[in-house]
């Protein structure tokens, strides 16, 4: 599968960055907490459109969910529960292992 889905539904709605709860674009950490796939949210009104690739498995899938928070999608073939890491503790990971 390739990722693009929600490009098109941004195209396809012509949606405005006011229009929409919450959009990112993150890495995701496996088990070991090492980045090792994606996931992308967009959250038009109640519903969460979901691109990732699993840092477990490498799946790469699209979903659509009830956007709430905490918010996490499980990877449809392995069932590893994928997160939207917070950004400061994601910048302070990632800095940590840079030094």
């Amino acid at each position: 599968m390739s990722m693009g889905k929600i490009d098109d539904i941004i195209k396809e709605k012509k949606l405005k960055p006011h229009e929409c709860q919450y959009h990112t674009n993150r890495r995701a950490v496996n088990r070991k907490n090492q980045p090792a796939g994606n996931i992308r949210v967009l959250a038009v009104g109640d519903v969460a459109h979901v691109e990732y690739t699993c840092p477990e498995c490498s799946h790469t899938a699209y979903a659509e969910q009830p956007w709430k928070r905490p918010f996490f999608v499980k990877c449809a073939k392995c069932g590893y529960k994928i997160s939207v890491p917070k950004m400061k503790a994601q910048a302070k990971r990632e800095s940590k292992a840079a030094s």
